[in-house]
């Protein structure tokens, strides 16, 4: 396992020290078991992983859920395995449905309160007293912005959170989000979490309450160093390597063969999966992306986690790049 740690605090240290792979646990509870997510756990903290990927909504869209079952099979599994020590532990607030309605507009959303319970209401399910990482999960311009940015500085202040940051918002609200940290001097987003893969989107492609990471995104995450992007969805649920699943929609376009033939072209070259070839992309470009992975079968985990020390050549990137 290789590692890294996430941005900056605000008194300038760097964050948490990280796995550079993450592993996401949004079916775990419903789509995935229990039994079979603990195996998973497991294996992930085997190989050297640390960072565990959740939020509390995880996936209240399936029938019978109502978006507990994530955050309840880690906080089992913690307590049972006594190792809340050795993991560092992200979640997410915003997105949990309040009640009856169409979603998105019964998420609980961002105002002070709201974040307040939603992150006691993670704690209790996971079984902690702290988050080492919490999400702003998604847009809502319903609350002034500071009371945003005051109600995740205050967590980080009274010792509930280490560090904060963002998912599926647009690139000037980030920025804006973080002045208005630094101007109150309370912590700021030093972690955005976008959907991104290899596949570039086709032009006006649009992804639901999904932001995916632009151009401009790209460039200021460049520019801060200060913030780390991770990339969620960066597999495309198996559309790289499995033939019976197709390329997304929001990614099938005219360039979408080359990409995917150049692809091709490094995995036989290395020896590698053509998932391993896109989490190594990500892993190590001049702005390295820290991919948040999920698994269903140990084997599609062992997979991912053996991309972590593929190194790829500046001719074998460069081919990739150009298609």
């Amino acid at each position: 396992m290789r590692f890294r740690t996430l941005g900056l605090r605000t008194d300038g240290t760097p964050g948490p020290t990280v796995s550079t792979l993450c592993l996401g646990t949004l079916p775990f509870g419903t789509r995935i078991d229990e039994q079979r997510a603990i195996e998973l756990l497991d294996r992930f903290v085997e190989r050297g992983g640390t960072f565990i990927d959740t939020a509390d909504c995880y996936s209240f869209w399936l029938d019978g859920a109502n978006g507990d079952e994530s955050e309840l099979v880690i906080g089992r599994w913690l307590a049972a395995r006594g190792n809340r020590d050795e993991v560092v532990l992200a979640s997410k607030v915003g997105a949990r449905p309040t009640g009856p309605g169409e979603w998105p507009g019964t998420a609980e959303g961002l105002s002070a309160a709201a974040v307040r319970a939603g992150v006691e209401g993670s704690l209790k399910r996971l079984g902690t007293d702290r988050l080492d990482v919490l999400y702003a999960h998604m847009e809502d311009r319903r609350p002034p912005l500071a009371e945003t940015v005051a109600a995740f500085g205050g967590l980080v202040a009274d010792g509930t959170v280490d560090v904060v940051g963002v998912s599926n918002q647009v690139t000037w609200r980030i920025d804006r989000a973080r002045a208005l940290a630094r101007e109150r001097g309370v912590a700021g987003y030093s972690c955005v979490q976008q959907q991104y893969t290899y596949l570039r989107p086709r032009p006006g492609a649009t992804f639901g309450s999904c932001e995916h990471a632009t151009p401009e995104l790209l460039d200021y995450v460049r520019s801060e160093p200060g913030v780390t992007l991770l990339a969620y969805t960066s597999l495309l649920a198996g559309a790289y390597t499995d033939p019976a699943k197709p390329v997304p929609s929001g990614f099938d376009h005219s360039g979408t063969a080359g990409q995917l033939a150049a692809l091709r072209d490094v995995a036989a070259e290395t020896g590698a999966t053509a998932n391993q070839v896109v989490l190594a992309w990500l892993l190590g470009g001049d702005l390295p992306v820290l991919p948040v992975v999920g698994a269903s079968t140990l084997a599609q985990l062992d997979e991912a986690l053996d991309a972590v020390t593929l190194d790829l050549t500046p001719a074998q990137r460069a081919h990739l790049d150009r298609a």
